[in-house]
């Protein structure tokens, strides 16, 4: 295994491959309960339990391990008690238990006010957002950028002023929508269109580009006429590419989705981090987080296979499957006799 990874390019065993995979994710889980409970790694302050003598210490309140050493030698040489506690980390760095037991509380928790939404309901309106601004992106962005990757003209028309307002950030966009669109859900749509629009364009049409040429060749050759060749051959011929574009384009929409939910009024996960993050309940921050990464992660795996099953042939490389699909309906460039 060691000297099969260090050849480019070579595959590993599915065995090897599963093990690299949930290692992939336990390295970071250790890294995080080696911080959490092991004192002499960090743990930069002092949980009290007894305050001693010490003025400004309070039992639970966390303080930094130089402040309290400095403040407990200046006690001592006065004749007093020191304050004494457990090593502890910073109130935003919980342990792995507690991000847990939030991870479980914030479904549970009803909200504090009578007119916010419980968490779940926060969740799907996010969830709502994302899939309005990824829809109406690809409902224009694919079409476009199909047609540059098709043709040169189209392409020298719109990819130079497209390649321009990509690298503009997304948030500049955020007053603009507001005022145009009001103060809901409509600018926040908006700024997941903004954010991946430019992005499908120029994607989409390098994907395009890269199409074999032969079938085009092929359809011609049997016959195919101009005004067919993009829907009877390059759109079945980019589609499992296309496919996969789509999947990564998903995952960059949700990485808009924080700006978005800034715009207009408050709502959805954004607006759940933000007023438990008020609240210092920093265990329920890193829930709400990892429950964003774990949506977007399983749709991920979700939408990987279903490609297996749309394209199967893509899998297994056999190219006459989709000829055939692509040419079946192809008339004989010269009559029989």
């Amino acid at each position: 295994m060691r000297r099969q990874a260090l050849i480019p390019f070579a595959p590993v065993s599915p065995r090897t491959s599963a093990i690299l995979g949930w290692g992939s994710f336990l390295l970071p889980l250790l890294l995080w309960s080696a911080f959490s409970y092991l004192p002499f790694l960090w743990h930069p302050m002092v949980s009290i339990q007894d305050p001693g003598d010490v003025s400004f210490a309070t039992p639970g309140q966390l303080i930094d391990r130089k402040v309290l050493a400095a403040e407990n030698a200046r006690v001592e040489a006065a004749g007093g008690r020191p304050a004494t506690g457990p090593r502890a980390n910073p109130v935003f760095l919980p342990a792995p238990h507690e991000v847990a037991t939030a991870f479980v509380r914030a479904f549970t928790t009803p909200p504090r006010r009578a007119n916010e939404m419980w968490f779940h309901q926060n969740l799907l309106h996010s969830i709502r957002i994302i899939a309005l601004g990824f829809f109406w992106s690809s409902v224009f962005g694919v079409p476009i950028g199909i047609l540059c990757g098709v043709y040169s003209a189209t392409s020298r028309l719109t990819e130079p002023v497209v390649d321009f307002i990509r690298y503009m950030p997304e948030p500049a966009f955020g007053a603009l929508a507001v005022a145009i669109l009001g103060i809901h859900d409509a600018p926040k749509v908006a700024i997941i269109f903004i954010g991946t629009f430019f992005q499908q364009i120029l994607v989409v049409a390098n994907t395009t580009r890269k199409m074999d040429v032969a079938l085009l060749e092929a359809a011609q050759t049997l016959g195919a006429r101009p005004r067919h060749l993009l829907g009877k051959v390059v759109l079945p011929g980019i589609a499992p590419d296309l496919y996969n574009d789509m999947r990564i384009l998903l995952g960059w929409a949700w990485t808009y989705l924080v700006v978005a939910e800034y715009i207009g009024a408050s709502s959805g996960i954004t607006f759940f981090i933000n007023q438990q993050a008020r609240f210092r309940n920093y265990d329920n921050v890193f829930a709400a987080i990892l429950i964003i990464g774990i949506i977007g992660f399983t749709t991920d795996r979700l939408l990987d296979d279903l490609r297996l099953a749309i394209f199967p042939w893509k899998s297994n490389g056999r190219r006459a499957v989709i000829f055939r699909f692509l040419c079946r309906k192809s008339k004989p460039a010269v009559p029989a006799v």
